[in-house]
């Protein structure tokens, strides 16, 4: 059964003929045009390899790809216009497995998608949960344990939870939060992300009123630690 592929690219035409390639080299593509139909697809089924264009409306390609990777590990090829070191450093920085300025040559980008197909078949297994003291998120099983005892969160709460496990005493913001569980949770609010963090403290915490885990920042936001004191 052929690989599939998942492009997400906003340009009608540029896509088709990313899509003519593939095929042509025996893959399976399947072409969407912005980031949130991207996260929609992936979360219906997920794809091989994901071609993913970083300028893109409603969510571009940066913001896909930190979202993805909080419980997704398939190989992300993106593409932009951008050509600066910077740009590549960031892109990778967050995820990406590779990195083509437009524009390109299609052969060039076939020849990469192969190459990172070859890479993620050979690629040995690898831990898939997230633990932070004694809490151990694992995306793929979509469970929670705190000192080896499963925790029922709902789908809102694992969703924050996962992103703050994901990079341990990172502080986000609500509205960064928002934007990275927006493909779990349609309705995020900033609203609802404190509603979620004060039913996690609930599950998670000795005491909820003195968190050692789930930490506010005062005027910045949330992040998630092994204990007191860091």
């Amino acid at each position: 059964m052929p690989e599939r592929i998942l492009i997400a690219e906003d340009d009608p035409r540029q896509a088709e003929i990313v899509r003519r390639y593939l095929q042509a080299a025996g893959w399976d593509p399947v072409v969407v045009g912005d980031g949130r139909a991207a996260i929609a697809a992936i979360r219906q089924r997920v794809p091989d390899l994901l071609v993913l264009d970083v300028l893109m409306p409603e969510i571009d390609g940066r913001d896909v790809c930190r979202v993805l990777r909080v419980d997704h590990d398939l190989p992300i090829l993106m593409l932009t216009a951008r050509s600066s070191a910077d740009d590549r450093v960031l892109g990778l920085e967050i995820g990406a497995d590779d990195y083509l300025t437009k524009p390109y040559d299609p052969r060039e980008l076939v020849a990469r998608v192969r190459s990172l197909l070859r890479r993620a078949a050979a690629r040995p297994p690898v831990e898939t949960g997230l633990t932070v003291g004694g809490i151990v998120v694992d995306p793929a099983g979509h469970t929670v344990r705190l000192d080896g005892t499963e925790i029922p969160c709902t789908r809102g709460e694992f969703a924050v939870l996962a992103v703050l496990a994901a990079e341990p005493g990172r502080v986000f913001s609500r509205r960064q939060l928002v934007e990275r569980i927006s493909g779990q949770d349609r309705n995020a609010t900033d609203r609802g992300i404190d509603m979620h963090v004060v039913n996690l403290r609930r599950k998670l915490e000795r005491d909820p009123r003195r968190p050692e885990h789930l930490l506010t920042v005062h005027g910045v936001g949330y992040k998630l630690i092994g204990g007191a004191g860091g």
